[in-house]
């Protein structure tokens, strides 16, 4: 029977990338000389410092090019208000994966009313669709590209 898994991931080691590829922007832009702005990034938080806030949100527009570039939906960013503390200003960036569990339920939801010969099961942070026909699994793809989900979803494992 034909499967597929509905996934929501970012791969760490291109997160890496994107944030070696900002710093790099910011060491060489004018706008920056003698700033002393930084990214950091445990596991997948991502803070943004600099002295001022314009400076932090410019840096966060820097990071979301170069995740755009690597093709990672900045859709999954969840950006907290920037902080300031002492003469420099932080904000934290925190990087969503998996899907959450309400998120499944109404993926399964939206499943079970369009009322394919699917079935759907939520397995952890995942959901695994099974069926009888390729169309099937297919249509079920296409109906969820076209949906208004608030995560960027990725479809792993398909297998005949």
């Amino acid at each position: 029977m034909p499967t597929f898994d509905i996934v929501s991931e970012v791969d760490k080691q291109v997160l890496t990338n994107c944030v070696d590829q900002s710093t790099r922007i910011i060491t060489t832009r004018f706008d920056f000389k003698g700033v002393d702005a930084s990214f950091e990034r445990k596991d997948y938080v991502v803070t943004l410092i600099a002295e001022v806030e314009f400076q932090v949100r410019q840096m966060l527009d820097i990071f979301q090019g170069a995740l755009h570039k690597a093709g990672i939906d900045i859709a999954c960013l969840e950006v907290a208000e920037p902080v300031m503390s002492g003469k420099l200003t932080r904000m934290a960036v925190t990087v969503r994966t998996g899907l959450d569990a309400d998120l499944c339920r109404k993926i399964v939801k939206m499943i079970k009313d369009k009322k394919l010969k699917v079935q759907s099961q939520v397995q952890g942070d995942q959901v695994r669709v099974t069926g009888k026909k390729r169309d099937d699994l297919q249509e079920v793809i296409a109906m969820l590209r076209a949906s208004d989900i608030e995560m960027p979803l990725q479809f792993d494992n398909f297998r005949d």
